[in-house]
């Protein structure tokens, strides 16, 4: 029974070591933020919770359709879901040392043993008979025995700390991984809507360069044009003809992306219909840089990965005091044969102390290495704040100048239609040349691929400030769910 009282015989031996100890110097982040944003959203606006489907906003059907085959099958959500289960086992296994820990064993045997006995054995004379005897002894000794190491420092909570951050950082990735592939698919899609209204544009264009090219041919042919004109008008139509291909092209490679993004590269290109649909974007929700704290996903992951490396450095030091653990054991031998049938019990209980003497300078390196590895998750979780907050504030500042460029360029458009039709009244009543009514043709392509430009940047600019605001996830129940973990 003297072993139940060898903990608090050792205990004044662990605590005298506290005080040789070296303690941990890890700097807080400092990463302020501004009130506002300098391009705050104009009301009304939806609210913030809006963000965690920001796509619905669009009214869009195709949209809504398309995010939600990528969220089914996209590669890197799948891949993600498994990093999480692998991250789910880590924090498992990385508790599992500080539970009481044992393994049973059985050791078992047999023994034969022979004699030998009779008059010339034991006299050495003749006339007698030798008699042999023997004996199997059959032995099974089955042992169960424990180790528990006494947690009078706290280390299984810090190791509980660090590892439910590096879970938390896991769940942080898979959900910026999602959000990230929300964001890509939209993008994406009006990319492919932007190159699907320039090729529209580009084929109206080319229509009318055909009909110019058509007149000027017959007016050649009465002598009313010089044959030059018309080379000068075959050759702007080639070069449209040669446009319609390229943009063609463009739109065919982006289609496959937004396959790619699906899980269906196997597709063919005609499974997904793009129309020349340019819709403005919704408002964004009128949000404060304070909220991109808890709705950036990278900023969240940041955090916790500062969590953990501030538990794992603080883990480190604690490597430094001794380790004290109890070893109780129980087991039984039982034994058959040779005239003996037996079963014995016995039972152990002692304690070890484990005190680090010979490798104190590896244990303070490492003590330092994990120290300065905080040190730099202060600084990465510093960093994506302020990233954070630059991308946000400068999306939304470039929606801001991209919705005043579509007014602009739209009036243009409407002016050039109108310039063009005058233009081409005049020529075909001979109050116009050539070289005019081709200037005035170029001007209305050029805004009309211009607010066909202009129109697509603007929604694929609303995707990223949407992004950048950190929507296309649900914070609070993760949050909630990783605090019943």
């Amino acid at each position: 029974m003297h072993g139940v009282r060898i903990p608090s015989v050792l205990l004044p031996a662990v605590l005298a070591t506290a005080g040789c100890a070296p303690s941990l110097e890890i700097g807080r982040p400092v990463a302020p933020l501004p009130a506002r944003f300098e391009a705050a959203a104009s009301h009304p606006s939806p609210e913030p919770a809006a963000l965690d489907r920001w796509w619905t906003l669009f009214g869009d059907a195709q949209l809504d359709d398309l995010v939600a085959r990528a969220l089914h099958a996209n590669a890197d959500v799948r891949l993600g879901l498994a990093r999480l289960r692998e991250a789910q086992a880590i924090r498992r296994a990385a508790l599992s040392p500080f539970r009481v820990q044992g393994d049973l064993q059985v050791t078992g045997g047999v023994q034969r043993s022979e004699s030998l006995s009779g008059p010339d054995v034991l006299i050495g004379g003749p006339g007698g008979t030798a008699v042999t005897s023997g004996a199997t002894v059959a032995a099974t000794s089955p042992t169960f025995n424990l180790s528990w190491e006494l947690d009078l420092l706290g280390r299984r909570g810090i190791a509980r700390a660090a590892a439910e951050a590096d879970l938390a950082a896991a769940r942080f990735v898979q959900e910026g991984t999602r959000a990230t592939l929300v964001a890509d698919v939209a993008d994406a899609l009006f990319a492919a809507r932007g190159l699907a209204a320039q090729v529209e544009a580009a084929r109206e264009t080319l229509t009318i360069q055909h009909g110019i090219l058509a007149a000027v041919r017959t007016r050649a042919e009465r002598g009313l044009a010089a044959h030059a004109d018309v080379a000068r008008i075959d050759a702007d139509v080639g070069q449209a003809e040669a446009q319609v291909a390229q943009l063609e092209a463009e739109l065919g490679a982006t289609k496959r992306a937004i396959l790619v993004l699906l899980g269906e590269a196997d597709k063919p290109l005609d499974t997904l219909p793009i129309a020349p649909r340019l819709d403005l974007p919704p408002q964004p929700p009128a949000a404060l840089p304070g909220m991109l704290l808890e709705r950036r996903p990278d900023v969240r992951e940041a955090e916790q990965r500062l969590r953990a490396a501030i538990a794992r450095a603080e883990l480190q030091r604690l490597e430094l005091f001794p380790r004290l653990t109890l070893n109780p054991g129980a087991g039984l031998t039982a034994t058959r044969g040779g005239g003996l049938n037996a079963v014995s019990t016995f039972w152990t209980l002692g304690a070890g102390l484990a005190m680090p003497i010979l490798d104190r300078a590896r244990l303070l390196a490492q003590m330092r290495a994990e120290g300065a590895r905080a040190e730099q998750a202060v600084i990465a979780y510093e960093r994506a704040v302020q990233t954070a907050f630059s991308e946000a504030d400068q999306s939304l500042l470039r929606l801001a100048g991209d919705r005043a460029r579509v007014a602009l360029l739209a009036r243009a458009e409407g002016r050039a239609d109108e310039a063009y039709a005058a233009d081409r009244l005049r020529f075909a009543r001979g109050l116009n040349d050539l070289p005019a009514l081709l200037e005035t043709q170029r001007t209305r392509s050029a805004a009309h691929l211009a607010t066909a430009t202009a129109r697509a940047e603007t929604l694929r600019r609303a995707v990223t400030v949407f992004r950048a605001l950190g929507g296309g996830w649900q914070p609070s129940p993760i949050a909630a769910s990783l605090s019943g973990e």
